[in-house]
């Protein structure tokens, strides 16, 4: 059974920092793209950022390019999301999931697996 599980959410003050950390089991973790998305209350789940599994490179958000960094530990089989220079419109729950395949992966459509998600929330 594929397990996400994210951690590391929580208030934070604008311009302040957090890294969200999601460890996942049950799949062969380094075969797997992974992504962060985020939905805000009344929104779309929106894309954040995605890490390649053959080559580790990387995509970015327009509204995070700069201030987030993804990453991933394929010993540790964990994906996180440094966030950096927070915002408050970057208020939402986060969600890491994981994808087969190639390419960028912007839609939450194109992943297989999911996580339960971490709150973030960014006061002014």
């Amino acid at each position: 059974q594929v397990q996400l599980v994210e951690s590391g959410g929580g208030l934070v003050q604008y311009g302040g920092s957090l890294r969200l950390s999601c460890a996942a089991s049950g799949l062969t973790f380094s075969t797997y793209a992974m992504g962060w998305f985020r939905q805000a209350p009344g929104k779309e789940r929106d894309f954040v950022a995605t890490i390649s599994w053959t080559d580790g490179s990387t995509y970015y958000g327009g509204s995070v390019k700069g201030r987030f960094t993804i990453s991933r530990d394929n010993a540790k089989n964990t994906v996180y999301l440094q966030m950096n220079s927070l915002k408050p419109e970057d208020t939402a729950d986060y969600y890491c999931a994981a994808r087969r395949g190639y390419g960028l992966g912007l839609q939450p459509g194109q992943y297989d697996y999911w996580g339960q998600g971490t709150q973030v929330t960014v006061s002014s």
